[in-house]
């Protein structure tokens, strides 16, 4: 059974290629596999087929020749044949209801734009804390066939990873995030043992969430979070102790648990050569319980020169680190709402 990506790979060898070679020679273009789909993650399955799966490319041309996009599409309509491999190359999509050829075509401006809901200036720090890490995805993650535009490889070398004072402040907030394991043990304490569980598996997908930023990896969305995660180089060390957060019974079991997933992060984070004090963890107070000690994102923070970065409040991060709604999170076009509410935090600041 051909995966998406070895299906689309062949549509575009041996027949949308060869059509633009034919009837635009000269067009610098990009094609490849691109966009939304469990196939450009590499994930899909047979269960994967029964929506929005097929003969799908997206064609990207430089801003200059932004004029040819309706041609091209056109082009398309009409020249592409009506199956391919046994597999219609015209079906109708969950969002376009038309049964017409899925190779989208646009400028790699406008792909980027429709992804990522931003125009994507790499020296924008703000726009950094805007990206989701599927949306970043969508663009980088697929494999392009063939590519002689001036922009796609610049846009996808940029996106693979934050500036290094993004990155410092991103982690920080996750630090803040993690900062919360006391409140495990004070619930578990407290007669809460079902409320100490779900701090145990948040503070859990924390942990995981932190180790892809730690490993300067972007987190695609909920369905192939896990497949993702154990790419990492530490998934590894870290997924034994996660485990057993998640299955423990017993809350000092699974706050030791989180104590070994931490210092895994905090010795990744040294190994980079990033700021991390010689032991992260002690304890929360006078109280048996355990914490993420405050040097720990502090140091991260502590020489930032970025104004922006220095003026947001340290615990906020991107846009995923404060706002867990998937509905939200999936629309490039919240975005403009999203970067009014940081707007409004540096007015504050």
């Amino acid at each position: 059974m051909d995966t998406g990506i070895a299906l689309a790979r062949a549509y575009h060898r041996e027949v949308v290629g060869p059509l633009l070679s034919r009837e635009v020679p000269r067009l610098p273009h990009a094609a490849g596999r691109l966009g939304s789909g469990s196939d450009v993650l590499g994930f899909d399955d047979a269960t994967s087929r029964d929506h929005d799966w097929g003969l799908r490319l997206t064609l990207l041309v430089d801003d200059a020749d932004a004029d040819l996009v309706p041609y091209l599409d056109d082009l398309l309509e009409r020249e592409l044949p009506d199956r391919f491999r046994g597999h219609p190359v015209r079906f109708a999509m969950t969002w376009d209801e038309r049964a017409r050829h899925k190779v989208s075509v646009a400028t790699v401006p406008a792909f980027a734009r429709d992804r990522l809901g931003i125009a994507f200036d790499p020296a924008d720090s703000a726009g950094w804390l805007m990206l989701t890490g599927q949306a970043v995805l969508e663009v980088i993650a697929g494999p392009v066939f063939a590519d002689t535009t001036t922009a796609l490889g610049p846009l996808r070398a940029a996106l693979r990873h934050y500036p290094a004072e993004v990155e410092r402040y991103v982690l920080a907030a996750g630090w803040h995030r993690l900062a919360r394991l006391p409140l495990h043990a004070r619930a578990a304490a407290t007669g809460q043992p079902l409320h100490a569980r779900r701090l145990a598996g948040t503070l859990a997908e924390d942990v995981m969430r932190q180790a892809f930023r730690l490993c300067r990896a972007w987190a695609p969305y909920d369905k192939w979070f896990e497949r993702a995660f154990q790419r990492l180089p530490i998934a590894a060390e870290l997924t034994g102790p996660l485990t057993t957060v998640l299955h423990s019974v017993d809350p000092r079991v699974r706050e030791d648990a989180l104590v070994t997933a931490v210092r895994v992060l905090l010795a990744r984070q040294r190994d980079l050569g990033l700021p991390t004090p010689p032991d992260g963890v002690g304890p929360f107070f006078e109280r048996a319980s355990r914490a993420v000690r405050p040097e720990v994102p502090a140091a991260l923070l502590d020489g930032l020169t970025d104004p922006l970065l220095r003026r947001l409040p340290p615990e906020i991060g991107a846009i995923d680190q404060w706002l867990d709604n998937p509905w939200l999170l999936a629309r490039p076009e919240a975005r403009a709402a999203f970067a009014a509410a940081y707007e409004q935090w540096l007015r504050r600041a």
